[in-house]
């Protein structure tokens, strides 16, 4: 989608120049010459940034830049004047500018901000986009606009309402315990207890106590009474997290108790009933498990009474760039960081990338970037080094360049994709002899984009 500039500005020749190297650009840019017909545009209009001389025939930048901070959505704004002093840069700035320039301009770093400014103003939008979509009350702490995502949560509302076992099924990292925690929170049994136990985290010998509880003197450990988690979670739900890991013996007397409605803790000499709604998931797939064996049909069938399957993080279209925006707001204020949000480069690797480990390695992957981040926006620089895929035939290196240290392979000689793409635009720009222009072509980038690659040398 192309982005919108208004463009304010009384010097007819400026006005044509400023306008020619933005249309190269494939901005769309609307142009006025006054103060009054900026506020018109602004009242009439969207806009992502609004570029304005302080000087006008009837009034100043600040009285456009007054306008434009009460518009909503609010854009960017960029002031450029011939008189500038640091007093105007000040008040322009206190006023909402978010960048000023004096004339006469430098067209590429004049450039480089309208490009910044941009990218700024989409990010803005986006997170009042993102801080929507995660407060909505139909989202019920899943976020994501895909319709895979969407059908998801539909699904959710009309299980919710039953009070039957679940299966949920999903690989590592989707997000299914969220899933678990959100049917809890929609069903009748909100105001009850939650408790999750992931199976596959407790041994073989314990399992069966810590689900069904003991008695004083069961066994040889047993000093104390031990409710089990069954009865601690009685009037709520039980997430069986990792189900497919339970051990056959096991399997037996959890699907007596689905049957039962009741639980014997070991040693008890009779049962005691519970009120739980089991909610059972699994990475793995169970119709493979049960063919080999190592799950019960009969278990599976009860189970799978309702079935909800978590779509991985690669077929949810749209979504990375969500949720990485959700993850950055929460690790950046955790850790008391001012990051704005992502550059472009950094936006197009994080949404190529497939995320084997799912939404679990995106949140983590945007928790390193935060820290490693220097600036106002995460860069590629700040992504794992699996996160970056070399786009073209530059050669990394020979196994000479390896060496190896006890477990270790090193890598002295690689250099980053921020300095292969640097080095690779900067051969482009000497084949066409310092044309910028056709570089960008070649490239396939916008000037601004390329001026911002050569401005990190």
């Amino acid at each position: 989608m192309k982005r919108r500039i208004l463009l304010v500005e009384d010097d007819a020749a400026l006005l044509r120049l400023i306008r020619d190297e933005l249309d190269a650009e494939g901005y769309l840019v609307d142009q006025v010459t006054s103060v009054d017909a900026a506020r018109q545009q602004l009242t009439e209009n969207d806009f992502d940034l609004v570029v304005t001389d302080l000087r006008l025939p009837d009034g100043t930048g600040h009285d456009v830049l007054e306008t434009a901070r009460q518009a909503e959505p609010r854009p960017a704004c960029l002031v450029i004047t011939a008189f500038g002093s640091v007093s105007d840069a000040v008040a322009a700035l206190k006023q909402g500018a978010d960048d000023f320039l004096t004339k006469p301009l430098e067209m590429d770093h004049f450039l480089l901000s309208v490009d910044r400014l941009i990218e700024q103003s989409f990010l803005r939008r986006d997170y009042a986009r993102l801080k929507q979509a995660i407060q909505s009350k139909d989202n019920h702490g899943i976020a994501g606009s895909s319709a895979q995502i969407q059908r998801l949560r539909e699904q959710i509302t009309v299980i919710a309402a039953t009070d039957g076992p679940v299966l949920i099924t999903g690989e590592s990292g989707t997000g299914k315990e969220l899933v678990a925690r959100s049917l809890h929170a929609q069903s009748e049994r909100r105001d009850g207890p939650f408790v999750a136990i992931n199976c596959a985290g407790i041994p073989g010998e314990l399992i069966e106590s810590e689900l069904f509880g003991h008695e004083a003197g069961a066994f040889t450990d047993a000093k104390k009474k031990h409710a089990g988690i069954f009865r601690q979670a009685s009037g709520g739900t039980l997430l069986l997290d990792e189900i497919g890991e339970m051990p056959l013996t096991l399997q037996a007397k959890l699907l007596r108790v689905l049957q039962e409605g009741s639980v014997r803790s070991i040693g008890a000499s009779g049962e005691q009933d519970v009120d739980v709604r089991v909610v059972a998931a699994t990475h793995r797939n169970v119709e493979e498990l049960v063919t080999s064996g190592e799950f019960r049909e009969d278990l599976y069938y009860r189970l799978e009474t309702f079935k909800l399957e978590v779509p991985p993080l690669r077929e949810r279209q749209g979504d990375v760039e969500l949720l990485a925006s959700l993850f950055l707001r929460q690790h950046a204020s955790t850790t008391g960081r001012d990051i704005d949000g992502f550059d472009a480069a950094a936006l197009e690797a994080l949404n190529v990338y497939t995320f084997p480990g799912n939404v679990r390695e995106l949140s983590n992957v945007i928790e390193r970037a935060v820290a490693f981040c220097q600036g106002a926006l995460i860069s590629v620089g700040d992504l794992p080094a699996r996160i970056l895929e070399n786009p073209g035939q530059v050669s990394l290196g020979h196994p000479s360049n390896e060496r190896e240290t006890g477990n270790e392979r090193l890598f002295d000689d690689l250099p980053t994709l921020e300095v292969l793409q640097r080095r690779y635009a900067r051969q482009v720009l000497d084949r066409t002899d310092g044309n910028k222009q056709q570089a960008a072509a070649i490239l396939g980038v916008t000037r601004s984009t390329l001026y911002r690659w050569l401005a990190r040398d």
